[in-house]
Parts: structure tokens; sequence; C-alpha cells
């Protein structure tokens, strides 16, 4: 099976689903030795920030000299972008490879399960020491959730997001994320709902509350921009501090100097260009926040596309002024929204996004709103 084939037979529509379950990722582990029972996992689960946190724990760790495993998802570019060790995505041959192994197991999974699968028997053959561990969705019930012990959970910001499978209401919500906390294994988090604080007692795990004064030289570090990292960044402080009482504070800052997580926030300065792959309303607002603190001044246009199943209404309320230039870009990809959904809803006059030679240089040019459309505009 070439990488060709192996993307083909990833993206087959019948494995373009979401079913949040873990009997039939669980059956194809085990007939696989379980390679993830091998394996010493951060696990993080989160709205927004559980990426950016990923990111930074694998960065510093690195610099520490362990050989570390990152899974992560979506991806903008290439599924490999999703499997990193030692901070390289996995190469293509190896990834095909895989993927033909996990076909031969004749058991039905979904992309995300599939992805996972290869994920835990790429890092244990490649005998990481740590392996950052991202949720796709949720916490309780998705497929990273396999795993039966971890170093640490790590549960990032709670807001709304994926409400038809996971709630309609944060409390809700906080207790799917909840089901990554595992027995005996400390919590790392800032949020305080009922669900994750019973989790955590159930299971014997202490909670970790991270200090939001973080020591201006760790801000100063850190390669992310953006007023939401400091409390992404006050986790990762937590966790090394925790866990990890080897590691210098020389180690952490380069470890954060060199953070690579592309699109979050990121200014292009030859361009007056801000990529932002926010994606929900409390994304969207953070990226707002940032924008109306580090450009206030200048006029803006933006490139906006959204999935249907994001809150794309209040999203473009929260984000829009009557005064930006704004395209609504109707981009290929399965749930994508129409141009005339979005403007629809769109509360300020817009145009259709036809090219990127709208972005010019008189204002801020702002792309946004999805993973998805950013690695296709761009791609």
């Amino acid at each position: 099976m070439n990488y060709k084939e192996s993307i083909e037979f990833l993206t087959n529509k019948s494995n373009f689903y979401i079913d949040l379950g873990l009997n039939r990722i669980s059956d194809v582990l085990s007939a696989l030795q379980n390679p993830q029972d091998s394996l010493k996992f951060i696990h993080v689960a989160g709205t927004n920030g559980k990426g950016s946190v990923s990111a930074m724990l694998d960065s510093i760790l690195r610099e520490a000299g362990y050989k570390t495993g990152l899974y992560t998802s979506p991806h903008i570019f290439e599924y490999t972008e999703r499997i990193k060790f030692c901070g390289k995505d996995i190469s293509r041959e190896e990834f095909s490879g895989y993927i033909k192994k996990i076909s031969e197991q004749n058991i039905h999974l979904t992309e995300f399960e599939i992805l996972t699968v290869l994920s835990f028997l790429y890092f244990k053959d490649k005998k990481a020491d740590i392996v950052i561990l991202e949720t796709g969705l949720g916490g309780r019930l998705d497929a990273t959730n396999v795993i039966t012990k971890n170093l640490c959970s790590v549960i990032t910001h709670i807001d709304l997001d994926h409400t038809e499978r996971l709630g309609e209401i944060k409390e809700k919500i906080a207790y799917e994320k909840a089901g990554i906390v595992k027995k005996n294994c400390p919590l790392i988090t800032a949020e305080n709902y009922n669900s994750i604080r019973e989790k955590a007692e159930k299971e014997n795990s202490p909670i970790i509350v991270p200090n939001k004064n973080i020591p201006e030289k760790y801000i100063q570090a850190l390669s992310l921009k953006g007023e939401h990292q400091k409390e992404n960044l006050s986790l990762v402080i937590c966790l090394i501090n925790y866990l990890f009482k080897d590691i210098n504070e020389e180690t952490v800052i380069k470890g954060l100097k060199n953070v690579k997580h592309p699109f979050r926030y990121e200014y292009f300065k030859d361009k007056n260009l801000i990529i932002d792959a926010s994606h929900n309303p409390n994304g969207i607002q953070a990226l707002r926040n940032n924008l109306d603190k580090d450009f206030a001044g200048q006029k803006r246009r933006y490139i906006f596309g959204c999935l249907k199943n994001k809150d794309y209404k209040q999203m473009m309320e929260i984000l829009f002024r009557e005064d930006d230039e704004i395209y609504l870009n109707e981009f290929d990809y399965p749930n994508a929204c129409s141009y005339t959904e979005l403007e629809k809803c769109c509360p300020y006059t817009a145009q259709k996004y036809t090219s990127l030679n709208v972005l010019k240089n008189d204002r801020l040019n702002i792309v946004c709103g999805s993973f998805y459309m950013i690695g296709k505009l761009f791609g």
C-alpha cells in the first residue's frame, strides 16, 4: 500500500464519520498486542488550547532530552502532521505501512480510530519515552481514552463546542472531558466544574491547580502569541514543576522559544496577515480580543469560512465590525458552509471570496474560521 492508497483508505466515506465509543478500537488494539500499554502518556483534553499545551510540552520535554511522541488533530496540510516523534512528522512510507497493517485486521474503524491505533504502534516501535496524547472530541468516549493509565491528565479551557455530541451546557461538556481522569493519576486543570471534581475524587486523582501568576520570563520566551496563551502556559509550567522537577528554568525557556504550532494567531509581517485556526465562538472571541489589543488602529479585512456544525453565526457576530472588509469562503470540504449559508447570518455586508489576490497591505488581513479552510488556501 503506497501513501496515496493509504490516504484513500483512510478517507473512504465509510470511515469518514464520528462514532464515539471504545469497543472497536479496543478489539483492534487487542489483536495488535495492545501497543499502548507499553507507553507513558500525558493525556490532554479541553475545548480550546489543548493543541497549544501539547506543542509546548513536547518542545520542553524534547529540550530536556526526552524522546517524545506527539499525537494531535486535526492536520492542516498532511495527515502525517498529526503524528510526530522527536518533533518530526511520521514519514509517508511509515504511515502507509501502519495503515496497511491496521487494514489487515478487518475490523471497521473510523478515520480517527485508525490514526489513533497507528500512533500507538508507531510510538511503541520508536520507543518513545513519553507520548503527549491529545483527545479528538470530548474525552470519555474518545478513541484516545482506550489507555488505562497515564503520567497525568490535563484539562484545558472548557467552553461550548460539539454540543450536538457533548451536550449544550458547560457542565455536561466538563463531564465528558473529565472522562480522561485515571485512577491514582494526577489531574492538572484550572477548571472547577462539579463533574471534574467528582471524577477526580472517585479515581483518587489529586487535582493540581496552576498558578496564574506566570513568571514574565516564560511569557516573553513563548513563541506562540496572544493573551489566551497565558492560560495554556500556566498549565504547562504547572505540569513541568509537578512531574519533572529535574527540568531547570533554562531548559523550559529554550523549549518555549522553539514551540512550533502553525497558524495559531500567527502574524506574517510582510503581508500584514494573521492566520488563525480558531473555529468556535470561544476561540474567535480570543482572536477578537487579541486583534483589539495588538492592532487597535488598523482597518481589517477578513477571509472567513466555517464548517456547518459550528456556531458560525455567533462567530461572525463576535468577530466582525461595521467597517471591516469581509470575504466569505465556500471552500471544498465535506460539511463546509456555503457562501449563501454564511452570508445569510453575517451581520454586515460581505463578498464572496474568489482568490488570495484580495489580500493587500492597505489593511490588516485576517484568515480564520477553520483548520480545513486554511489548508485549502495555503496548501
